[in-house]
């Protein structure tokens, strides 16, 4: 019977060192947003950021796309010829 009393006094260790880390987090995150504040005018918008962001994941997308393309029509070609050759030694 000692065994369940074991596990009980281990999960109320685990659930204390939770809360504890927890509480400490969120004290350790109220501290750091007392610092010095950046003012608006040196920022740059998050507007611009997601706008570059954007821009780039589109150029990345845009040049898969192209590889893909160039890709399958590679792909195509090589079919086609191993048909045509596979049809003309058939034939002779």
């Amino acid at each position: 019977m000692a065994l369940p009393s074991v596990w009980s006094a281990v999960r109320v260790a685990i659930l204390s060192l939770s809360v504890v880390g927890l509480l400490s987090v969120r004290l350790v995150g109220a501290g750091q947003d007392s610092g010095s504040v950046i003012p608006a005018e040196s920022r740059p918008c998050v507007d611009c950021h997601a706008f570059e962001f954007m821009q780039r994941a589109l150029q990345d997308l845009k040049k898969t796309a192209y590889n893909l393309d160039t890709r399958t029509e590679t792909l195509l070609l090589r079919a086609e010829k191993r048909g045509l050759c596979d049809c003309f030694h058939a034939i002779h």
